[in-house]
């Protein structure tokens, strides 16, 4: 059994872990309420401006298709990882590096895949075994529609200029604090919309249903990047404050598992030096 001291260094050891843990979860709980006001406020915009945009692609020729749904055959794809710059949230970022090198080794085998890093995580563990062609880690410093909009645009460039054939984005949704689903959705080319066209006879459009198309893409486009780092920065704060909820817990039972062993090794060492002190007295006596 270790000696009271050892204990004792131990004891306060954990005591300082659990206070720590205990604040890291208090700020990710309210960094969580803003994170979770955002995504909810942008989610039904992006829903309604993607369902406007299919209403209209639907109604139209398949000649007069977007430059963001050229569909060719695929020989390179870029995936974007989604991950946060800091670590200690449990397996926020593990779950989304493993889907990123599931797609590359087996849906993507024999194409050349590379790889767009959105955090710092994804770019160090990523860039050990693949090829990551940038880094955007510093969009969380300031995390804007404008700033992700610049991310988008670059992504729609090398779309259009033919660099790559594919484009995919790999996030965390937030559901809630303790529940995030890994997400892996096609950015380009855009998914043909299926089914029948809606009935727009009613309807007068002006300009013209193209041109108001090629107007609701690109910002299509960047609302749906958007949505996908703000439901990644809201799982991350949430996986985090639960990742420090159970650390916390674990720490106050680990220090309670040593007080008590710290106070069976004190009672032993008292009970050894009365009977020291018995034998002695006993020793003297005879």
């Amino acid at each position: 059994m270790a000696n009271l001291k050892e204990i004792r260094n131990r004891i306060t050891s954990v005591s300082s872990t659990m206070q720590i843990t205990s604040a890291m979860k208090m700020v990710s709980a309210a960094k969580l309420k803003k994170a979770q006001d955002a995504i909810t406020a942008i989610r039904p915009y992006s829903d309604k401006l993607t369902e406007l945009l299919q209403s209209l692609s639907a109604s139209l020729d398949a000649d007069s298709g977007s430059k963001f749904s050229d569909s060719r055959e695929v020989k390179k794809v870029l995936i974007v990882s989604i991950t946060s710059n800091r670590g200690l949230c449990g397996a926020f970022n593990t779950n989304i590096i493993k889907q990123s090198a599931l797609l590359a080794k087996e849906t993507y085998a024999g194409k050349q895949v590379e790889f767009m890093a959105i955090g710092k995580k994804a770019n160090d563990i990523l860039s050990k075994r693949f090829k990551v062609v940038s880094n955007h880690s510093k969009v969380y410093e300031d995390l804007t529609f404008d700033n992700v909009a610049i991310i988008a645009e670059d992504l729609m460039e090398l779309f259009v200029k033919g660099s790559y054939d594919k484009i995919d984005i790999v996030y965390n949704k937030f559901k809630n604090a303790a529940t995030q689903i890994v997400m892996t959705e096609q950015f380009l080319p855009i998914v043909p919309v299926e089914g029948q066209a809606p009935n727009t006879a009613d309807y007068v459009f002006e300009p013209s249903k193209l041109e108001i198309i090629e107007e609701l893409i690109p910002k299509s486009l960047k609302t749906q990047l958007y949505k996908g780092i703000r439901d990644s920065f809201a799982s991350e704060h949430g996986a985090r404050m639960t990742a420090m909820h159970k650390a916390t817990d674990n720490a106050t039972e680990m220090r309670d598992q040593l007080k008590l062993t710290y106070n069976k090794a004190r009672q032993a060492a008292i009970t050894n030096e009365i009977l020291e002190i018995v034998g002695g007295a006993e020793a003297l006596n005879n």
